[in-house]
C-alpha cells in the first residue's frame, strides 16, 4: 500500500506538471505564454542558425562530429561542400583519390536533413553503378558521424536500387540514366561519372525530372532554395564529346556569374592532403597513357578541332551486354549460323611502347531481307609485341577456328580475314599462305590462299580466306566508311566490364571478358586521339598524341571497308536479282 501511495502521489505530481488539454480545471504552474515569448525572442536566431548551417555544410558536420573519430575535412573538401550548397549547377572534375564521391554523398545527406520532404536522386550510367558507389559511402558516414543515424528513418540497398528515408520526410534514391526513369519527379540530382552518361538519353529522360520545385510546410516555394540543382562529378573524358562541350559551357557561365561553378584539379591535391600515395601515381604513370591523363591529370584527351568523329557516338554504341569470345553453339551442340569477319593490323616491334598487332572480330547482323543492319565488334585482341610472322599467323588461325572458321568455305562462319598488306603486313600474308601446325596442341591449322591477289599458297587449291588490303589511294574511302558506320549507329561495341559482368555465363573466364572490354575502351581512346588531315588529293588521319596507338582503329576500319565493299553489295545484288526474277515470272 505504501509503495502504491507513493506511486500515486508521484504520478499525480507528474500529471499536474504537464499540460492536459482535456482537463478544464487544470492549472499550469508556468506563466501563460512564457514559452511562446522564449520562442519569439529567439526565433530570428534560430532562423539565422538554420540558414547558416544550410549555407555551410562543413560546419554542420563539425557540430555533429563525435569527440573521438569523425572526419577531418580538408580545405578543398570544405570548398566543395559549400559550393554544392550555394550554386544551382556544379561540375567537379577531380582525380582518383580526391574524395569527390564521399563529399557528394555527405552534402546530399546534409541537404536532406536541412530540407524537409525534399527528394534527391543519385544518377550514374547504370543503377548498379550508382548503388555500389553510394552504399559504401553511406556506411562511412554513419561510422564517422554516428548521430546522423538519428536523422535516418530507414535505409535499403539492393544490387540495383537504393533508398534512404529521413525522419523529416526527405528521401534520397538512385535513378538509372534510362527511359525507365522518365516521368519521375525529384527536386535535386547528382550525376556520378557524368562523362560516361549518354547525353541524348539524359536530356530526354533525366533532366526533366528536376523541373518541379520543393514546397515548404506552408505550401510556398522558397526563392532562395536550389530547386532543380544538378551536380556533376567525374574524372575527365574526351574532347569533341558532349560532356566536354558541357563543361566548357559551365566554365563560361561561371565567369559570367550565371550560377555555375566548375572545380578542377589533378593528382597534386589528393597528394598534398595525404589522400593518395605518390607510389600509386608513379605506377599509374608507367601504365596506359590515356588512363593516366584522364584519371590523375584530369586532362580531356583527343582532338578538339577536326576530330575524326564525335566520340560520344562511340560511347553510345557500347550496347553489347553479353560477351562473345567464340562462336556460340545451339542446344544440339552445333555452331550457330553466325557470320563473322576478322580484321588484322600488323606490327613487329619488341617494345611494348610501340605499335601492336591488333585482331578485331566483327559479327554481322542481317535482317530478313539479308541487309546488314548491325555490325558487332565482339572481340579485340592484341598479341604480345615481338612475335615473328609465324607466331602471329598461328594466333590468327586459332581465332579463325574459334569463331567457326573452316577450310570448307561452304561451312565456314568466318567470311574473310582482312589483313593490312602495307609494308610489314605483307610478311604476315605470306606466312598465312603456308601450312601451319599449332605448336601447343599439334592441331593442323591448314593453309590459306588470298581472295584478291596472285600470290601462290604453299598448298595448291587452298581456300581463299585472306583479303590483302593496301590502303594507298583508298584511305579516304576507308575513313568515310568508318564514319558512316558510326554515324548511322550500325556499329555496336562491348559494354564496360562493370556493366556486363552480371551477364557472364558459367564456364566463361572472367579475365577474358575483362580483357575484351578493356581492349574496347582502348579502341575508343585511339579513335578519340585521331583527327582528320587533308592531303593534296585525299584525306587521312593523324594522331594528336603520338604515344597513343591506332592499330585497333586500323584493323576495324579495314574490316568495315571490306564489309561495305563486298558483303553489303552482295546482299543488295541478291535482293535485286530476286526482285527482277519475280517481275519476269509475273509476265
Amino acid at each position: 500500500m505504501a509503495s502504491y501511495s507513493n506511486f500515486q502521489s508521484k504520478n499525480q505530481k507528474h500529471s499536474k506538471d504537464r499540460t492536459n488539454i482535456y482537463d478544464s480545471s487544470f492549472e499550469t504552474p508556468v506563466e501563460p505564454n512564457k514559452n511562446d515569448n522564449i520562442i519569439k525572442r529567439n526565433l530570428s536566431k534560430w532562423a539565422e542558425l538554420c540558414a547558416y548551417l544550410r549555407w555551410s555544410p562543413d560546419i554542420f558536420y563539425d557540430m555533429i562530429k563525435p569527440e573521438t573519430g569523425g572526419i577531418k575535412l580538408d580545405l578543398y573538401q570544405r570548398i566543395m561542400m559549400r559550393t554544392l550548397s550555394r550554386f544551382p549547377q556544379n561540375y567537379f572534375c577531380i582525380p582518383r583519390g580526391g574524395s569527390k564521391t564521399l563529399t557528394q554523398i555527405m552534402t546530399a545527406y546534409h541537404s536532406a536533413v536541412c530540407h524537409p520532404n525534399i527528394t534527391i536522386a543519385i544518377t550514374a550510367s547504370t543503377k548498379e553503378s550508382a548503388v555500389k558507389i553510394w552504399k559504401e559511402k553511406h556506411d562511412e558516414i554513419l561510422r564517422f558521424y554516428p548521430s546522423m543515424a538519428d536523422e535516418i528513418k530507414s535505409a535499403n540497398f539492393s544490387k540495383d536500387s537504393g533508398r534512404v528515408e529521413f525522419q523529416n520526410g526527405a528521401i534520397i534514391d538512385n535513378l538509372a540514366n534510362a527511359q525507365s526513369s522518365k516521368g519521375l519527379r525529384r527536386r535535386r540530382g547528382s550525376l556520378e561519372e557524368s562523362a560516361l552518361i549518354d547525353k541524348d538519353l539524359y536530356d530526354d529522360a533525366i533532366e526533366p525530372i528536376f523541373n518541379i520545385p520543393r514546397t515548404t510546410a506552408t505550401g510556398e516555394i522558397d526563392p532562395t532554395e536550389l530547386n532543380g540543382q544538378i551536380n556533376r562529378f567525374s574524372t575527365s573524358g574526351y574532347k569533341n564529346s558532349d560532356e566536354y562541350e558541357k563543361i566548357l559551357t559551365m566554365v563560361k557561365e561561371s565567369s559570367d556569374l550565371k550560377g555555375s561553378f566548375v572545380f578542377g584539379s589533378d593528382w597534386r591535391i589528393p597528394i598534398h592532403f595525404g589522400r593518395q600515395k605518390m607510389s600509386t601515381i608513379n605506377k599509374a604513370r608507367q601504365g596506359n597513357v590515356t588512363r593516366f591523363r584522364q584519371n590523375y591529370l584530369c586532362d580531356w584527351i583527343g582532338a578538339s578541332d577536326g576530330a575524326l568523329i564525335n566520340i560520344s557516338k562511340l560511347i553510345k554504341a557500347r550496347t553489347i551486354a553479353t560477351p562473345e569470345l567464340e562462336c556460340p553453339k545451339d542446344k544440339r551442340g552445333n555452331l550457330e549460323l553466325n557470320e563473322y569477319v576478322i580484321g588484322v593490323d600488323v606490327a613487329r616491334s619488341p617494345s611494348e611502347s610501340n605499335n601492336k598487332s591488333a585482331i578485331v572480330v566483327l559479327k554481322l547482323i542481317r535482317n530478313a531481307q539479308g541487309v546488314i543492319r548491325q555490325v558487332h565488334v565482339v572481340n579485340i585482341t592484341c598479341p604480345p609485341n615481338g612475335l615473328n610472322y609465324k607466331e602471329q599467323a598461328v594466333i590468327v588461325k586459332r581465332i579463325f577456328k574459334k569463331y567457326g572458321g573452316s577450310l570448307d568455305l561452304n561451312k565456314s562462319r568466318v567470311k574473310a580475314v582482312i589483313v593490312d598488306a602495307n609494308a610489314i603486313g605483307q610478311g604476315l600474308i605470306e606466312t598465312l599462305l603456308e601450312d601451319s601446325t599449332d605448336p601447343e596442341t599439334n592441331e593442323e591449322l591448314g593453309c590459306w590462299d588470298t581472295i584478291n591477289t596472285d600470290d601462290k599458297p604453299e598448298v595448291s587449291d587452298s581456300p581463299p580466306i585472306v583479303y590483302s588490303l593496301k590502303s594507298q589511294g583508298i584511305n579516304g574511302e576507308i575513313i568515310r566508311t568508318f564514319i558512316d558506320y558510326v554515324e548511322s549507329n550500325k556499329l555496336k561495341l562491348l559494354k564496360s566490364y562493370e556493366d556486363m559482368k552480371e551477364n557472364i555465363q558459367n564456364g566463361t573466364k572472367q579475365e577474358d571478358v575483362d580483357l575484351a572490354c578493356a581492349q574496347t575502351q582502348i579502341f575508343i581512346d585511339e579513335v578519340a586521339n585521331l583527327r582528320l588531315k587533308k592531303t593534296q588529293n585525299n584525306i587521312t588521319v593523324e594522331q594528336v598524341v603520338k604515344r597513343i596507338d591506332k592499330d585497333r582503329y586500323a584493323a576495324l576500319a579495314y574490316s568495315l571497308y571490306y564489309v561495305s565493299l563486298f558483303l553489303e553489295k552482295e546482299a543488295e545484288d541478291t535482293n535485286l536479282d530476286d526482285f527482277m526474277f519475280f517481275m519476269q515470272s509475273g509476265f
